[in-house]
């Protein structure tokens, strides 16, 4: 079966204009950042007023345990409950797992959900069905045939201009492409991608592409400017009618960003106090939750936050851990690596809820931590890829997972759904990603029936089912 290239160039659509400035020395991923503001801004203003409003969106790729988080079951066998054991938090009757004590402090400012379920079990199959909203025409593979919902936010508030970015995703550098995590745009084209910003915030050394200049490029922009200047005289002489356009709209969009006060102060995360720095941990997890909200209180809408491998920052992998949350036993001591990881998560994740809180933002931002699915509720045991000795682990389990979300005006300390008494499905309330998303969609103010032409000119609608969560209505 076919699968449409989630980030190919629109047919039809290539360089119409080329202009004397290339910004694009300062390039996005094989795009300048003219060419990426050129393409976002292709398909014209939509001019709908929508509210202020916004989306943290927390990506956590390769399926978090639900059983060694936020749905634990200890009076299970000894084979399905695993080696963790429930704490009470300040929500009577939310227990969660005992390594996530930051959690437990302020679980009055979340809600869990505990019965979201779906049926593709392959992680390329599991990002596309939960990251679109839509049944994915292959089961497996990474580059969507449906834009992620990230990018249909960034097409729905496209006419938004805030001086910054509408639609960021924060990756780790090697991790940055499109693809990777099914963040593709499909049909609605590569404008509507992610500005991606890699790396790991938290060392001193961190620049944001695009926005940071070194001295020798200043120089150069200097340069560019004063040229600008003389085409501008140029093209007043030679072009009364307008058609020519020598200096592209686009470019002087990406020079504004370049320049922007707004911009650069928006991603210096050197404006935040040391205490709330510290208090989000310095390591790549916490400062890029950090970012989130910095970028998010400027006016971005959808700001994706990967955390993915924990151990950056300083942070040693020990032998038996792995990179992402995919806990099978070949590839870690499930229960060794996340004594490791979910310190680091609790810290960022915490830090990260009471702050929206904190700063008055709970009405404005809408916070979802997830994967793209559960694990195992029964435990196996494999000898690890590394470490050659048997070790626990769980396997890919899309029959129930469990999300976390905050803020967004929603009622919170609740949880909402269960699954049955050794987490294999969900008991009562079931739901399914579509439901999370048309919530998202309604915070946002953007109606899911909304259409947008495929590749072949057919309207889709960019939530084909799903209704809001009255519960956090």
């Amino acid at each position: 079966m076919l699968v449409v290239q989630g980030d190919e160039y629109r047919k039809g659509k290539g360089w119409t204009r080329r202009t004397f400035l290339k910004i694009g020395a300062l390039g996005l991923g094989g795009f300048s950042l003219g060419d990426w503001l050129r393409l976002r801004a292709e398909a014209g203003p939509v001019g709908s007023s929508l509210p202020d409003t916004s989306v943290i969106f927390v990506w956590l790729p390769g399926g978090p345990p639900h059983t060694e988080t936020y749905d634990m079951k200890p009076d299970a066998p000894e084979e399905y409950r695993g080696e963790f054991r429930p704490i009470k938090t300040r929500v009577p009757g939310m227990d969660i797992c005992e390594l996530l004590p930051l959690h437990a402090r302020v679980a009055d400012r979340f809600n869990i959900i505990r019965s979201v379920a779906h049926r593709f079990s392959d992680h390329g199959g599991g990002h596309k069905r939960f990251l679109t909203g839509r049944i994915p025409k292959t089961p497996t593979g990474f580059v969507n045939d449906a834009p992620a919902v990230g990018s249909i936010v960034a097409k729905a508030r496209e006419h938004i201009d805030v001086g910054i970015p509408n639609y960021i995703s924060a990756t780790s550098a090697g991790r940055a492409k499109v693809d990777t995590y099914s963040f593709g745009a499909a049909y609605l084209g590569s404008g509507y991608v992610p500005f991606n910003v890699p790396g790991d915030p938290s060392d001193p050394n961190f620049k944001v592409p695009n926005l940071s200049l070194s001295e020798d490029r200043k120089t150069r922009l200097d340069d560019r400017l004063a040229l600008l200047r003389q085409f501008d005289n140029l093209k007043r002489e030679i072009d009364s009618s307008g058609t020519m356009d020598a200096i592209d709209k686009y470019h002087r969009d990406a020079l504004q960003l370049l320049t922007s006060d707004k911009t650069a102060d928006a991603f210096d995360l050197s404006k935040e106090p040391t205490g709330l720095r510290d208090r989000y941990g310095r390591h790549a997890w916490g400062q890029r939750a950090l970012l989130a909200r910095r970028l998010v209180e400027a006016g971005a809408s959808f700001v994706t936050v990967v955390m993915e491998n924990p151990y950056v920052s300083g942070i040693k992998m020990p032998k038996d851990g792995v990179y992402n949350w995919d806990s099978h036993a070949v590839n870690c001591h499930m229960f060794n690596d996340l004594r490791n990881r979910l310190p680091i998560y609790d810290q960022a994740i915490s830090a990260l809820v009471q702050d929206i809180y904190d700063r008055g933002l709970d009405k404005k931002v809408m916070l979802v931590v997830t994967g793209e699915f559960g694990r195992t509720p029964r435990i196996n045991t494999q000898a690890g890829s590394r470490t050659g000795k048997p070790q626990p682990g769980r396997d890919h389990w899309p029959r129930a997972m469990s999300i976390l979300v905050a803020g967004g005006g929603m009622r919170t300390g609740q949880v909402i759904g269960s699954t049955t008494a050794k987490a294999e499905t969900p008991k009562n309330r079931p739901l399914t990603p579509n439901d999370l998303w048309a919530t998202v969609y309604r915070h946002l103010g953007i109606d899911p029936e909304t259409t947008y032409p495929d590749h072949t000119g057919r309207p889709m609608p960019i939530l084909p089912f799903g209704e809001p969560i009255a519960e956090l209505l």
